[in-house]
């Protein structure tokens, strides 16, 4: 029987990966209309700061008077790689590359974490997380079909390797902040870094605000680039929120293979929103990525010091 903790928390990182999972379509639809990737990141980050910060507006004061300190350089760098980072890139390689391909590439995430607790924790891993290693780079070297002369797009290939490498960041730097900061004071801080960071950027002083009133299509429905973004925006808030509140009760290398539903949900959502399929071959390659995720998160998972209850959860 797993506890009620480790329930909630895989129930809070599954659900985040929903809505994690449903924002690619949503924003490739935008870029198509006419933003850039980094303005389309920047109008999401923009968004869902707008929310966060009145949401963490009371805790955050109350922090304050009470004279508690913040970590404030490990918010800063949370913000500037998990937030704003992590979707300048993935987004770049959404433009780029189908929605399916850009989520496999970022989800080497967890392939990060296996090596930071290996290599910078120096946790001793069992033979297991090695073969899941070797597991996703075989798999990944299928997805990109590498015997074609890696037909898929070279700069994406690199935007979703550097998100792949941030993500690793929001898992890792997610799991110690939860238990130091409010989650909705993490949230308003990051996002507000975030913003800053991209502003210069993004240029939104230039962004041509007509493009939003253009139309779209979504699962052969008609609608216009602004309800996109909207809907953009308030799925971020609400994985954002319900993701790192989810790492105060799972470890972050639990969290990063339950995350792995992001995957499967987004290339759906693609398939239903956008009409994008995989090829055979690349559908293959990304079971083999996931199995091979699953194998090394498992295996850190036992390592770490993670109940029982959850690593069976994790399995799953």
């Amino acid at each position: 029987m797993s506890s009620p903790r480790a329930t909630l928390g895989v129930a809070l990182v599954l659900a985040a990966s929903l809505f994690f999972g449903v924002c690619g379509p949503f924003g490739k639809v935008v870029i198509q209309a006419g933003l850039t990737p980094l303005q389309v990141t920047w109008l999401r980050i923009c968004g869902v700061g707008v929310i966060a910060i009145a949401i963490a507006l009371v805790p955050l004061v109350r922090t304050l008077r009470e004279g508690k300190r913040l970590p404030w350089g490990a918010l800063i760098l949370f913000g500037l790689t998990a937030i704003a980072a992590v979707q300048a890139f993935y987004f770049i390689a959404v433009e780029r590359l189908p929605v399916g391909i850009a989520l496999l590439l970022e989800f080497m995430g967890p392939i990060v974490v296996v090596a930071w607790v290996r290599f910078v924790r120096r946790t001793i891993l069992p033979r297991s997380a090695v073969i899941g290693v070797l597991l996703s780079i075989t798999g990944l070297c299928i997805v990109v079909e590498v015997w074609s002369g890696l037909r898929l797009d070279a700069v994406g290939l690199i935007a979703g390797s550097a998100a792949a490498a941030c993500q690793a960041t929001y898992f890792l730097a997610g799991e110690k902040l939860t238990a130091k900061v409010d989650v909705r004071v993490l949230l308003a801080v990051g996002f507000a870094v975030g913003v800053v960071a991209l502003t210069p950027l993004a240029a939104p002083w230039a962004l041509d605000w007509a493009v939003l009133s253009a139309e779209v299509t979504l699962g052969g429905v008609e609608t216009t680039a602004l309800v996109s973004s909207i809907a953009l925006v308030l799925c971020t808030a609400l994985a954002y929120g319900l993701g790192l509140s989810g790492l105060r009760f799972v470890s972050a290398p639990v969290a990063g293979g339950i995350g792995y539903t992001e995957v499967v949900v987004a290339s759906l959502a693609a398939w239903a929103l956008l009409g994008e399929a995989l090829t055979v071959p690349q559908i293959i390659g990304g079971l083999v990525v996931i199995a091979g995720v699953f194998t090394a998160q498992r295996a850190v998972a036992a390592k770490t010091g993670v109940t029982e209850s959850e690593a069976t959860v994790a399995k799953v």
